[in-house]
């Protein structure tokens, strides 16, 4: 009897510690999605290395265009909005070309600020062309140089150094 005794005190004692447990885990669940709410839906992340595209060559689709400033922008992505308006910017002194993945409304407005200034790739080609070059976060600049390869990348276009010449 003794020995049904102990074995029942030990079954309970491992039920009351899932139940901290769970107890714990739905506490931290709670303040995650606390988190998330006061983000705007949006998970928070560091961006992957941009870095890691130095020496890859561009696409074909791409060195079409003959740009050496190349942006990669997402129609779902703020800050790809945010940026826009320096890429065009910087695209009109320098050339550039825009590969906007997305489609609708916010594809067009994103579109709207760069094509006067830069060749833009939409559509099913933009999405190969993101595949292609393995594009982790938006935005992503790239600088290439006249054989098409990627000499300098970076999330934020100020850390770019100024393209020497279009091609």
């Amino acid at each position: 009897m003794a020995f049904l005794m102990a074995v029942v005190a030990l079954v309970g004692a491992l039920c009351l510690f899932d139940l901290l447990l769970t107890f714990a885990v739905l506490r931290r669940l709670r303040e995650h999605t606390a988190e998330l709410e006061r983000l705007g839906g949006r998970p928070s992340f560091v961006a992957p290395d941009a870095g890691v595209l130095i020496g890859r060559r561009i696409a074909e689709a791409a060195s079409a265009h003959a740009s050496r400033l190349v942006a990669f922008f997402d129609a779902q992505c703020e800050t790809c909005h945010e940026h826009a308006p320096a890429f065009a910017a910087r695209a009109q002194a320098h050339g550039g070309l825009a590969v906007v993945s997305g489609k609708g409304d916010l594809a067009d407005e994103l579109i709207g600020h760069v094509d006067a200034h830069a060749a833009v790739i939409r559509g099913e080609e933009a999405t190969r062309l993101v595949s292609a070059m393995d594009i982790q976060a938006f935005p992503t600049f790239v600088l290439v140089d006249e054989e098409g390869y990627v000499v300098s990348a970076a999330t934020e276009l100020a850390e770019l150094a100024e393209p020497t010449a279009a091609v």
